[in-house]
């Protein structure tokens, strides 16, 4: 699978490993920074860029991690087309893509750990959307909020 990834400083490492672990369990990664840890940084640089990626069809799935994974959620989710949530539990990360076809994960650098976040990242990626009409006919009412009727 194509996959994308993107960080600031509070999630590099995290972003890192994860990056290195999906290459290891052959996915396509592409990285949108950021490329070296700068305390500075912004999430919007790489969260935007990525999810736009997503939305676009250049990458399939994404994964965003800031600090908390707040900022990323609320960055991704400006996106037209992105259906991004801050997860914690496994749970979550199979049924926001079961159930609500989420197509960007976002993660906390702080939050969570490295094996929980990589649990968290392998389930998202093996979950396939169930396309059930109650979940089509409420995706279609968030659609609308993107993209309003005149």
């Amino acid at each position: 699978m194509r996959i994308g990834v993107a960080a600031d400083h509070g999630g590099f490492e995290l972003k890192e490993m994860l990056k290195d672990r999906l290459r290891q369990d052959s996915h396509e990664v592409s990285d949108f920074g950021a490329m070296r840890l700068s305390p500075g940084d912004d999430f919007p640089d790489y969260v935007v860029p990525l999810a736009e990626a997503v939305a676009s069809g250049k990458v399939e799935r994404g994964v965003a991690v800031c600090g908390s994974g707040v900022g990323a959620c609320v960055a991704a989710n400006k996106v037209a087309g992105i259906r991004a949530a801050l997860v914690t539990d496994v749970f979550s990360a199979r049924q926001g893509v079961e159930d609500d076809d989420m197509n960007l994960l976002c993660l906390g650098g702080r939050v969570v750990g490295a094996e929980l976040a990589w649990d968290l990242t392998r389930v998202f990626i093996a979950a396939r959307f169930k396309g059930e009409e109650r979940f089509r006919r409420r995706l279609a009412k968030i659609a609308e909020l993107e993209h309003p009727r005149q």
